[in-house]
């Protein structure tokens, strides 16, 4: 019996996988910015998590289809109303992002 390997096709953005870090600067605390990135992450179907840090910025992991996570990445430039995004970094990330998308505790 001879098994044959069907032919698979090349992946495409939407496919991909793509596992990023971003820190998000400005006035970026107290104005809904994680509740609202969860809300952004879950409506695009991400994994991973966001929170506070103890120098005012807010970090998060998005895992994903490559196209919702450049979505989610142009979402953070702006974020909720309240916000001023003054800067975005965004890195490339191997971690696991978990089952669904998260709130942590400051750091």
């Amino acid at each position: 019996m001879s098994s044959q390997a069907s032919p698979v096709p090349p992946p495409d953005s939407s496919t991909q996988i793509k596992t990023v870090r971003v820190m998000i600067k400005g006035r970026v605390q107290g104005v809904f910015y994680r509740n609202w990135t969860v809300e952004n992450a879950t409506e695009l179907g991400l994994k991973g998590w966001v929170r506070n840090r103890r120098d005012g910025s807010v970090e998060a992991l998005f895992s994903g289809s490559a196209d919702k996570v450049a979505e989610m990445q142009e979402r953070c430039r702006r974020g909720p109303p309240s916000a001023i995004v003054t800067g975005l970094d965004v890195n490339p990330s191997t971690e696991d992002p978990g089952i669904g998308f998260e709130r942590r505790s400051t750091v």
